[in-house]
């Protein structure tokens, strides 16, 4: 199949997965509000015995309006009128919850926050501005360690047993313990006071762009040192066990033959043709960040995602955590559509199949 065919097809597919997780989050997001959630708002904000019936009646058309939920749910609905024995079905048009949902989507639009009355869009762009750079720093880190890791391992075989075990019992610990064992050691007056517990520190505005983003940097020693401790593991093992599997092939044969040295073996040759097991880890390597931040920024209080959906939780926020729930949904969905193509750029002897 030629590649052209098959990036359509797997751009069809795609597409067609994203429209049912939007889908999904479209009804979700009615389930778990709507009527019910706005007249708890009112009876919390009208409280006092002046209000009347009528400026309640109005609020709540207001409110309804703002939060789309005045149109019918979809296109058409069914319902039996009364003295009828069967169903009929009514077409709505354009005029329906799910229509103004997509194109309030295309337009970045995901709703207004019941906690802020913000714009979700708004309030997920600020947190990202700080998750993100947390995020992509420590992936590139985690990658470039497990790589030269990996390449170190595989010319020194001795170290490779002890050193598998110990990856092992890491992969099998939680992320917020080993946060929180790092917080203990390296921030705790009684043992160490290596690096700070919480924040970003504060930034003067007269001071030089180095001492801020050194500051920044500092602040982030040990929320990055937690993320690459959760990530390498995995992708050292996986790749490890890549290795050592292309180790035997009569390529390598033929370049120890040729005398070049065990770890230009390993960098040059082995790990190009080891790279294809690891694509889909790699490429889920962000996405699983974003989500493993959320529970970093939470331990050490820094701003961001984390801080946005603890607070949307808390507050009953569903627009905000679907909507969070719908970006790393999609970016999880076209991380695995980007490893079925670096498959082929890497390794155009793949055979293409739709």
């Amino acid at each position: 199949m030629k590649l052209s065919r098959y990036l359509l097809l797997r751009l069809g597919r795609t597409s067609l997965a994203a429209w049912a997780i939007i889908s999904c989050i479209f009804l979700l997001s009615r389930l778990a509000s709507g009527d019910a959630l706005i007249r708890s708002v009112l009876d919390e904000a009208f409280t006092q015995p002046t209000i009347t019936a009528t400026e309640r009646a109005e609020t709540e058309a207001l409110l309804r309006h703002r939060f789309g939920v005045d149109v019918p749910l979809f296109y058409l609905s069914f319902s039996t009128p009364p003295g009828a024995t069967a169903p009929a079905w009514q077409w709505h048009g354009m005029t329906n919850q799910y229509h103004r949902w997509l194109e309030s989507l295309l337009h970045g639009n995901l709703g207004y926050s019941y906690r802020e009355g913000a714009a979700v869009a708004d309030l997920l762009k600020s947190a990202l501005q700080y998750t993100l750079p947390l995020t992509f720093l420590a992936a590139i880190l985690a990658v470039a360690l497990t790589f030269e890791f990996c390449i170190w391992l595989g010319s020194h075989p001795a170290w490779r047993s002890p050193i598998l075990s110990t990856l092992y019992v890491v992969q099998s610990i939680p992320l917020f313990v080993i946060a929180l064992v790092l917080l203990l050691l390296f921030a705790n007056p009684d043992v160490f006071t290596w690096f700070p517990a919480y924040g970003l520190g504060s930034i003067d505005s007269f001071s030089p762009w180095t001492g801020a983003l050194g500051q920044y940097l500092y602040h982030l020693v040990l929320p990055l040192l937690s993320l690459i401790l959760v990530s390498v593991p995995s992708l050292a093992i996986q790749l490890n066990a890549s290795i050592q599997m292309e180790a035997h092939a009569l390529y390598v044969a033929t370049a120890r033959a040729k005398g070049v040295a065990p770890r230009a073996v390993v960098r040059r040759h082995i790990v190009r043709n080891a790279l294809l097991p690891v694509l889909p880890l790699l490429t889920e390597l962000v996405p699983n960040v974003v989500a493993g931040s959320v529970v970093v920024e939470m331990i050490f209080a820094l701003p961001g995602m984390g801080r946005l959906l603890a607070e949307a939780a808390s507050a009953q926020d569903y627009p905000v955590l679907l909507g969070a729930v719908l970006l790393v949904s999609l970016a999880r969905l076209f991380s695995q559509l980007l490893a079925d193509l670096l498959y082929q750029w890497i390794d155009p002897r793949i055979r293409l199949s739709a």
